[in-house]
């Protein structure tokens, strides 16, 4: 897929703080968590076109896998795709920037909620 984004981030924190401030981030951006797996520690979540009353015109999945690198320090391997109304990944016509702007947006959720 050519508009996927695939990015880390390592925080100081324990994989459950973590986990917990990614759903909240999801929810905070208004997103929808599809499945959520707290074995595994694995979170996949949509977004509409429209978040937090701005309109980006392309709906997002966002894949996350939490890793616990020690009992203190977490990462986050996330990948974002743009996807069409039935979920299904673009493989064209996609708006440039959309994946990119909604990670910006759910990483800085993440950091805030970790504050």
């Amino acid at each position: 897929m050519p508009y996927t984004i695939q990015e880390e981030k390592t925080f100081a924190v324990s994989k459950q703080a973590l986990i917990k401030a990614a759903l909240g981030a999801i929810a905070g951006l208004e997103g929808e968590v599809l499945k959520q797996d707290a074995d595994s520690g694995r979170i996949v979540a949509k977004f509409k076109k429209t978040i937090l009353g701005k309109v980006l015109g392309d709906r997002s999945q966002l894949e996350i896998d939490f890793e616990s690198l020690t009992p203190d320090e977490s990462r986050l391997e996330m990948t974002i795709f743009p996807i069409n109304p039935i979920g299904q990944p673009l493989q064209f016509g996609a708006r440039k920037g959309v994946s990119r702007t909604v990670l910006t947006w759910f990483i800085a959720h993440v950091e805030h909620r970790l504050k």
